[in-house]
């Protein structure tokens, strides 16, 4: 049976009653004050006209226009102040009978209109000084006085402290929009990244095997008959790959479902170098490890980059290229680690040898951690991997001139008899060689 949902259809009701609230609640709250406040201030004011009908309908006309403030900001800001110019001209008691204007001229300058504003109240305040210095004599009421320039200064530097005062608040809200818009871009951008990384990790894991699993079973399928312990060997690797595989995938996946939470098991890095050469091995690629310089401990980001760049360098060998051997070097500076994968080639028909998603994965990894990458086919035929990772970070404790035998490969031990079955040696002092697989490949210089 599928699965029944319910929206609630009253929700969209809902948000339109919000918005008609954001935007009535204001306007009556200010006719309150400004129809208010005057006729108070009107009864100290006995030189003034009485308000009647039409100087109500002036002081309600304004917060009225209000109403459009969002859908028209310039002839709300000019009607209001038409209105409010027209009532002083009319002689009505002066009190709040400017707030309707001022709201009108914050709106428009906050909607970007402050041309618009400018000439508006410019024009406003021409007509204000034309009226209280000249035409008072025959306009209501009688018997008014000629407004004194220190009057007329004042009005003007009150208008500017309005405009100012709405710059600032366009500003202000401008910093507030633009600030929020980069807070979701950050977080849009690291979900992005997290989406990348676990792309990467799959990838990678998956990838080489997949690969691995995908060799044994040929070689299974071939050996069944005739060389069933092969076989069986053969098995027992698929099993091995597949279960590493699986643990490192809900390893992934259990960021996932608890992003805060630390992995139940650390992330491989270069100590885990001899179990992936051995693994090449075993599909058939025997690999060479060579290491130069004194080896460091590396920051776990580029402990890991540099371990799924080899990893990816290989399974692609497995993939996409004839050759059935490979050289791994790892190169210690003192502010970065080389990591060098080859191979002679050449590219397998039909195979890729570049441009698929694990080489995308690699540069994007190195370039997380300010590193490069570079991949393409050498003259001989055959193909190289380089990446240059930094030494993001040492480690704490140690001296850091010395070099540490156990930063990179684990403890080092005296060896003991070497059996058939057992995994691959550590490697010896820096600068060493170790060599695996199906046949024994010379010492590099």
């Amino acid at each position: 049976m599928g699965r029944v949902t319910y929206e609630n259809p009253q929700r969209p009701h809902h948000r339109g009653l919000l918005r008609a609230r954001s935007v009535w609640v204001p306007v009556i709250v200010l006719t309150l004050i400004q129809v208010g406040g005057t006729r108070v201030a009107g009864r100290h004011q006995p030189d003034r006209t009485d308000l009647d009908a039409l100087g109500y309908v002036l002081l309600l006309a304004g917060p009225a226009m209000l109403l459009f403030r969002r859908r028209q900001p310039v002839a709300v800001a000019a009607g209001t102040a038409a209105v409010t110019l027209l009532y002083i001209v009319l002689g009505y008691p002066y009190g709040p009978v400017f707030l309707a204007m001022v709201v009108a001229f914050f709106s428009a300058v906050a909607s970007g209109h402050r041309r618009a504003v400018l000439i508006i109240a410019a024009l406003t305040y021409a007509a204000h000084i034309l009226v209280g210095t000249w035409l008072y004599q025959w306009l209501p009421p009688s018997g008014d006085r000629r407004v004194s320039w220190t009057e007329v200064s004042g009005v003007g530097a009150w208008l500017l402290a309005v405009l100012a005062a709405a710059e600032l608040f366009r500003v202000r809200r401008e910093q507030i929009a633009r600030d929020r818009r980069e807070r979701a871009e950050a977080e849009r951008r690291k979900v992005d990244e997290e989406r990348l990384r676990i792309a990467r990790e799959l990838h990678d894991v998956l990838a080489h095997s997949i690969s691995v699993i995908n060799v044994q079973a040929g070689v299974a399928l071939a050996l069944m008959d005739k060389r069933p312990e092969q076989a069986r060997t053969a098995l027992t690797t698929i099993k091995a790959a597949s279960k590493e595989a699986l643990g490192e995938v809900r390893q992934v996946l259990g960021t996932l479902r608890a992003p805060g939470e630390a992995p139940r098991s650390p992330a491989p890095g270069l100590d885990r170098l001899p179990e992936l050469v051995e693994q090449a091995t075993v599909a058939g690629l025997a690999a060479d490890v060579a290491i130069e310089g004194d080896r460091v401990p590396l920051s776990p980001g580029t402990d890991l980059a540099a371990f799924r760049i080899v990893q990816e360098a290989l399974t692609n060998i497995m993939r996409h290229s004839g050759s059935r051997t490979a050289r791994i070097r790892l190169t210690y500076r003192p502010d970065a680690v080389e990591v060098l994968v080859d191979d002679d080639g050449p590219a397998v028909a039909g195979g890729e040898t570049g441009g698929g998603n694990g080489l995308v994965g690699m540069r994007e990894r190195a370039g997380a951690l300010g590193g490069n990458v570079s991949a393409g086919p050498r003259g001989d035929g055959g193909f190289r991997v380089r990446a240059v990772l930094p030494l993001a970070a040492r480690a704490e404790d140690g001296d850091p001139g010395t070099t540490d035998q156990s930063c990179a490969w684990g403890p080092m031990q005296q060896p003991g008899p070497q059996g058939p079955h057992d995994p691959p040696r550590p490697p010896g002092p820096p600068g060493s060689s170790l060599r695996t697989g199906l046949s024994s490949a010379k010492e590099r210089p």
